[in-house]
């Protein structure tokens, strides 16, 4: 995937990941899981032809396969005693060793229904959308959206949109 206009906005990426510190440590996520995901992020435009249609977008396919990292950072972060550096660790009722050993087993730990990995997805995936919409959001206010928007219209990416 061809992101030429991604290259165009790497200033405004810094700004908004500093504003952004709030909702990564209200989130479930510590910064260092958050940097993961977003490594594994791929912003997109979609109709960039139109700026005033043309929306970012987080294509988070590639998140699912991150999920075993985001685990040994959570557990690596457990074994230190904690959560530094951001991050609730707020994940439900109960948790632990023995919900955990329930749960590998199989033996329940909650109504049965809600896939941890899964949920983790989700929350990674909304995380995510919700930086893109303030990365569109910071580029509209610098009077920069449609500029970019033309870059993004003018790469072969944008064919496949």
């Amino acid at each position: 995937m061809d992101n030429r206009w991604t290259d165009q906005v790497v200033g405004e990426r810094m700004t908004v990941d500093k504003e952004f510190t709030q909702d990564v440590l209200n989130s479930e996520f510590t910064n260092q899981e958050w940097d993961l995901i977003m490594s594994a992020v791929e912003f997109e435009i979609e109709n960039p032809d139109s700026p005033e249609e043309a929306r970012i977008v987080a294509n988070t396919e590639k998140v699912a396969t991150i999920v075993p990292e985001l685990d040994d950072i959570n557990a690596q972060m457990q074994a230190m005693g904690g959560a530094p550096g951001g991050g609730s660790r707020n994940r439900g009722n109960g948790g632990g060793i023995v919900d955990s050993v329930k749960s590998a087993l199989g033996m329940g730990g909650g109504d049965g229904d809600g896939d941890p990995d899964q949920e983790r997805i989700e929350a990674a995936s909304e995380l995510a959308a919700r930086y893109g919409e303030e990365l569109q959001e910071h580029l509209e206010s610098k009077g920069r959206w449609a500029e970019i928007c033309a870059v993004a219209a003018r790469s072969p990416a944008a064919d496949e949109n």
